[in-house]
């Protein structure tokens, strides 16, 4: 990346993606979304043309790319109408750490299935009394012979009816210290001991929620990912990708709802001119798009960084992206809606559903709340307030 532009072959993935996903479309996602259905065809199209694991390496069956190519994806999806939160999660962050961190044995095991779409992995790190503060997670992996034991409980985790395996965020005891770490383990969906219930959401979305409940989990010795005395750092691997994915999200979100409220702008007629032609609807319109292309911008730069291996840069710049992201989709999905007037509220028209999916990106997968903390903190020099 050079004077602030994609090369041409991030610019032809972004155009051959949207083309794809332009033959599925808003109205398609939003009557699976609406019917309880899998947006499982898209997925596994995506998959085979090469897009889910484009930033898996190309030994395990992966496009070699960066971040930034496979947020690219994300981000084209969404603005097509079709975002798929499990992008966020499978090869993004669970891809991302295996392919740093695993050994040879668990790269050929799990990232080919991540890349074609037949072993999509979830992730779990958050729980019902931890919330933000990952240091409080309760979830225990302890040593019982050679295989590992968990016990715990996830809630917030996404599609885990749809993954073979669970990335799960546990604390093992130290033998030196005592204390507890956190490590990574790959939990088979399937395990004995292993349940999971969906939790009711107001969301429009096809990828559902749920609590997890991990009652005595039995697993290998191998299910860990990584250096076991490596966790923080590992864990940290896979979440500036996780940021960066989400930023994508909310700015294809906004350019999809920013590109439906300009058409309709130019189209409705009152008072004997299009409504776009008034500062009243314009206005809002043009600012949401400054600020949506103000966090891709952000979003770029975070990603180079990650892909330069540069972890301390990238996580105040990924923090920054998925901050200004967010914002942006919520202002340009509410301008969106006002500028669609009742329609805005009708299924037909289909802006009303996302306003809880841009407002989603301010809670999850941080709150706006914690990004702000840590940009005090680590970008101003300010003292902790927590």
């Amino acid at each position: 990346m050079s004077n602030f532009s994609e090369t041409e072959e991030r610019i032809e993935l972004r155009r051959q993606v949207a083309k794809l996903a332009k033959g599925y479309g808003r109205a398609w996602f939003t009557e699976r979304a609406r019917a309880g259905e899998k947006t499982t065809d898209l997925w596994m199209e995506i998959a085979k043309a090469g897009y889910l694991g484009v930033n898996i390496p190309e030994e395990y069956g992966g496009g070699g790319g960066g971040i930034g190519d496979v947020a690219a994806v994300c981000e084209e999806l969404a603005a097509q109408g079709c975002p798929l939160l499990m992008m966020v999660v499978s090869p993004a962050i669970c891809g991302t750490v295996i392919a740093r961190y695993g050994t040879e044995e668990q790269k050929q095991r799990w990232l080919p299935g991540i890349c074609d779409g037949t072993g999509t992995m979830a992730f779990a790190i958050t729980e019902p009394d931890a919330g933000t503060n990952s240091h409080n997670i309760t979830t225990t992996a302890r040593r019982d012979g050679d295989e590992w034991v968990l016990k715990g409980q996830k809630i917030y985790i996404s599609g885990v009816d749809e993954a073979a395996n669970v990335l799960v965020v546990a604390r093992a005891e130290d033998a030196r210290t005592g204390k507890l770490k956190p490590c990574l383990f790959v939990v088979p969906t399937d395990s004995a001991g292993f349940e999971f219930t969906a939790i009711p959401m107001e969301i429009v979305s096809p990828e559902s929620q749920f609590q997890v409940f991990i009652d005595d989990v039995r697993l290998p010795a191998d299910a860990i990912v990584g250096d076991e005395d490596g966790g923080l750092v590992q864990l940290f691997a896979g979440l500036n990708p996780e940021r960066i994915m989400a930023a994508s999200f909310s700015t294809g979100l906004a350019r999809h709802a920013l590109e439906k409220a300009s058409a309709y702008a130019q189209e409705r007629t009152v008072f004997k001119a299009p409504i776009g032609s008034h500062q009243a609807i314009a206005h809002p319109l043009a600012m949401a798009h400054i600020e949506n292309e103000l966090a891709r911008l952000m979003t770029q730069k975070a990603s180079a960084l990650v892909d330069a291996g540069d972890d301390m840069a990238a996580g105040e710049a990924a923090n920054m992206a998925k901050y200004a992201a967010a914002e942006a989709a919520v202002h340009a999905v509410d301008a969106a809606v006002q500028t669609h007037g009742g329609n805005g509220i009708t299924q037909e028209y289909g802006m009303a559903g996302m306003l809880v999916a841009a407002r989603a990106g301010r809670i999850a997968p941080v709150s706006r709340e914690m990004i702000l903390n840590f940009v005090a903190m680590h970008s101003l020099g300010l003292p902790k307030s927590y």
